[in-house]
């Protein structure tokens, strides 16, 4: 389940553009806390700090305490800015999160037992749709991933949102129809080989 990750800020002076170029200039980040009823609060992070947290794999589907100034505000992050070529985080929105809220997430996919489909030992490719689920649960109970057994799919076969058991007390953001998650694909050498094998015996 969601760890809670600590997140030392501090509240921006100056807004607009050339305060932030002066920021990043520093290895601080611009960033904002909203919600829950009170004005935005304009923040400033630590680059690294912020980079570090980013790369563990779960920032974003954990809950982060932003501690400013003595204070804490529990807090969802929302979304990340990047630079669109070096990638540095150029900006963050976090969203306040009260005890007991349901948040909706993005929660990473994660397939284990490849070695026992019959449809990728034969050669078949797994051809991922989603990469993650949109799932809504308590903001004490967001899952890291959500695993996927492929035990026992062939190829040609897809799996669904049904095949997915999900944690106690998380479900599915989307609830009007069962969804393709990922499918055990034919690679192309192999169907022209099965092509071709009945064509033979067509003859």
């Amino acid at each position: 389940m969601s760890d809670t990750l600590n997140l030392p800020a501090e509240t921006r002076e100056r807004n607009g553009k050339g305060a932030s170029r002066d920021l990043r200039r520093n290895g601080r980040v611009p960033a904002v806390v909203y919600g829950g009823k009170e004005e935005p609060l304009s923040i400033h992070l630590e680059e690294k700090e912020l980079t570090r947290q980013l790369m563990t794999g779960h920032f974003f589907n954990s809950i982060i305490e932003v501690e400013v100034g003595g204070k804490k505000y529990r807090t969802q992050p929302k979304d990340v800015a990047f630079h669109p070529v070096s990638s540095r985080p150029l900006h963050v929105d976090f969203l306040r999160v009260a005890k007991g809220a349901t948040v909706h997430v993005n929660v990473p996919v994660v397939f284990e037992n490849e070695e026992a489909s019959p449809g990728l030992k034969r050669g078949g490719v797994l051809n991922v749709v989603r990469h993650d689920l949109e799932l809504v649960c308590d903001a004490e109970k967001i899952p890291h991933e959500i695993t996927i057994d492929l035990t026992g799919f062939d190829l040609g076969e897809s799996i669904h949102f049904a095949h997915v058991t999900l944690p106690k007390g998380v479900e599915s953001a989307i609830t009007d129809r069962d969804f393709t998650i990922a499918t055990i694909a034919t690679p192309s050498a192999l169907r022209s080989a099965e092509g071709e094998e009945a064509e033979a015996e067509a003859e």
